[in-house]
């Protein structure tokens, strides 16, 4: 796909809440970390939806149920049902559904929400590789999944059964931190087979499709925290995004971002659904958001001004990403991003 790559922020003079019908939100990191929730979402949230903004729920995370977190979200004061939770265990069950014969058995190595989207799609979930899978699928299992599954996966993935995979996030964020995340565990089979599995989830087309199939929505906005999987599943399905910094993506990752992981557009937290977002206007070498100015030196990027720590970090976005063009920004953007805190 061909696309001219983003060189700044956009502005947008309505709120988004307004400007777009749908959106479609990552959970860990965005909405709660470790099961609670990050600071202003749950009210950002409630007034989003009280506006006429339908809220969607799109996680790689294939451990829990559509249920069970509709249930978890509404516990934290987010009132959802399940039809409004989307996960990347349904769409790996349908793109799985669509290879193997209706009814097939297939190898489970990941939580309850896998088994649930399989049951949806007609397939019956099994543990063993002895008991004749059509198909490996692989999830998220939780901490405590034992390790004694990823040998299961292997015996059956090395006679040459199709695999599947989930997602490939190598990271989750948790309330103590950064764990590993399915991409880890995905490796752990990868190593010991030499295969490779076919992914659904984020950035991937059928997390998208399934996505769209399921919520119906018009004006998508994609809200995540991470490049590499909110932003650049967005960016594969040619919609917009809101990146928030409440998860695993920090300035240094945003400044050296390639294109396809170069959001539409960038703020705190969600009460950034709230509010237009402002513009980035290039003057002379520069470009400048707010009361700062940006630009791209011999060797690093330089920020002059004062204001709002994310218009400097808008106005970086400009500098750095016009620099690297197609390509990747490798100059120091350090000493700036340190004068915002960030």
């Amino acid at each position: 796909m061909s696309q001219t790559a983003r060189t700044r922020p956009e502005a947008s003079e309505q709120a988004l809440s307004e400007a777009y019908d749908t959106a479609l939100l990552d959970l860990d990191g965005v909405v709660y970390a470790g099961g609670n929730a990050i600071a202003h979402a749950v009210a950002s949230l409630g007034t989003a939806r009280s506006g006429g903004m339908h809220l969607a729920y799109v996680t790689n995370n294939a451990l829990r149920t559509p249920d069970a977190v509709a249930e978890h979200l509404s516990e934290l004061g987010i009132p959802t049902d399940a039809d409004d939770v989307i996960t990347s265990a349904q769409a790996v069950a349908r793109l799985i559904s669509e290879q193997v014969p209706a009814g097939a058995r297939v190898l489970v190595i990941g939580g309850e929400g896998l088994r649930v989207a399989l049951r949806e799609r007609g397939l019956e979930p099994v543990e063993s590789a002895d008991d004749d899978p059509a198909a490996v699928v692989q999830g998220f299992g939780g901490p405590d999944l034992p390790w004694g599954r990823f040998a299961e996966a292997s015996y059956a993935v090395a006679r040459g059964v199709p695999w599947f995979a989930s997602n490939t996030d190598l990271t989750i964020p948790s309330a103590r931190g950064i764990a590993p995340g399915n991409g880890a565990a995905v490796e752990v089979v990868r190593i010991a087979t030499g295969a490779e599995p076919q992914v659904a989830g984020k950035p991937l087309p059928p997390m998208h499709r399934e996505t769209i199939l399921r919520t119906g929505a018009k004006r998508p906005l994609v809200v995540g925290d991470r490049l590499d999987t909110d932003i650049e599943g967005a960016f594969n399905g040619e919609v917009d995004s809101l990146l928030v910094l409440t998860g695993v993506t920090d300035g240094a990752q945003l400044l050296s971002a390639p294109p396809q992981h170069r959001p539409t557009y960038v703020d705190a937290d969600l009460r950034g659904l709230l509010t237009g977002q402002p513009e980035v206007v290039e003057e002379g070498d520069g470009f400048r958001c707010g009361g700062w100015t940006a630009l791209a030196g011999s060797e690093r990027l330089e920020l002059a001004g004062d204001g709002e720590a994310l218009d400097g970090l808008r106005a970086l976005c400009a500098a750095a990403w016009t620099a690297a063009g197609d390509g990747t920004c490798e100059l120091d953007g350090g000493k700036a991003l340190a004068r915002l805190g960030l």
